[in-house]
């Protein structure tokens, strides 16, 4: 899948979970204003919230797209961790807050009009089953892409937009079967007890979520590596390469979803030169390009290894730096390994 038919797919998903949301909101709030439901009001918070983080997310697709310049050399990728970092505070804030709130409220006023209720959680269920499929399908698609399973694939995702609605969708599945057993509850009982209880669960598995995506972000912000997966890939592309002895060492980091950075200190034969090391990086870059779903920057270090000649110190890249995913190469400072 290229960067450009991903971030098509991850739109429409997005836009698809938006609308749901929308639609599933106003149902909800009605049913809770008519039938007294402290679980469908707090469902009704849900849904407000996720139809706020669509929009965060979606803006971080269009943010995450814009193209690099003098002042973003590496692009801006990394904005999707950004918006979606808010998403994650909406979803805690907007939605779990209210939730926990109403239910502690309501645990001892009674609901009426329950058949209201029970319709618009049959058709809200819809909405939001339509939504789940759709992200779940464009997470398949992508860990067969990469050749992963599924739940790896989830874990492992840099792409955390389409992990957002997701986690969100999944979120909301349960909040309405939990909506719903708290309705029947009481409606068998008698106990209000049970509405209050249901809204007060809906808001831990906000929390959950939140927590879970918020830490995904976070982690993906300071700079997380490629995974084992990927780096192995990358390891099989540089020791192959004609010219190539060995590779001394090798750091990655994801610039954004679909974007990372290669930093690799390599073993070059005796005969290499300087136009010979130049050429390796921007065909270490391109064959990679080929086999990875990612953009990569590849920076080449010739180092010799401990064996063929003393120890070296640990410096800044000084050497023939290449593959900026443009096709060009430059010398100069790029960092140290």
């Amino acid at each position: 899948m290229t960067k450009r038919s991903s971030d098509q797919a991850t739109r429409r998903t997005v836009i698809i979970a938006g609308l749901a949301n929308l639609v599933v909101m106003t149902a909800k709030l009605v049913a809770g204003v008519l039938s007294g439901s402290s679980a469908m009001l707090a469902e009704a918070a849900h849904s407000f919230a996720d139809t706020l983080n669509q929009v965060f997310l979606l803006t971080s697709v269009h943010k995450g797209a814009k193209p690099a310049d003098a002042e973003h050399q590496f692009g801006y990728g990394q904005e999707r961790y950004f918006w979606a970092l808010l998403a994650a505070f909406g979803i805690f804030i907007a939605g779990a807050g209210f939730s926990v709130f109403e239910g502690i409220l309501s645990l001892h006023s009674p609901t009426h009009g329950y058949l209201i209720a029970y319709v618009v959680l049959a058709v809200c269920a819809a909405a939001e089953g339509t939504s789940f499929i759709r992200a779940w399908r464009q997470l398949r698609g992508e860990a067969r892409s990469s050749h992963t399973q599924l739940l790896q694939h989830v874990r492992t995702s840099p792409d955390t937009t389409v992990k957002a609605a997701l986690f969100e969708d999944t979120a909301a599945v349960i909040g309405l079967a939990l909506a719903a057993a708290g309705l029947g509850l009481e409606q068998l009982t008698g106990s209000p007890v049970w509405d209050g209880a249901a809204s007060i669960a809906i808001g831990a598995l906000l929390i959950a979520v939140a927590v879970r995506l918020g830490l995904d972000n976070r982690e993906l912000l300071i700079g997380r590596a490629a995974d084992p997966q990927v780096q192995r890939a990358i390891e099989e592309e540089i020791t192959q390469t004609p010219g190539v002895d060995g590779l001394v060492g090798l750091r990655t980091m994801h610039l954004g979803p679909d974007s990372i950075i290669v930093a690799a200190q390599v073993d070059m034969s005796d005969s290499a030169s300087s136009d010979q090391v130049e050429q390796l990086a921007d065909d270490i870059d391109r064959r990679l390009a080929e086999r990875l779903p990612l953009t990569p920057h590849v920076f080449i270090d010739p180092t010799p290894t401990p064996d063929r000649s003393a120890p070296v110190p640990a410096s800044p890249f000084n050497s023939q730096v290449a593959g900026s995913g443009m096709g060009a190469s430059q010398t100069g400072t790029a960092g140290e390994l």
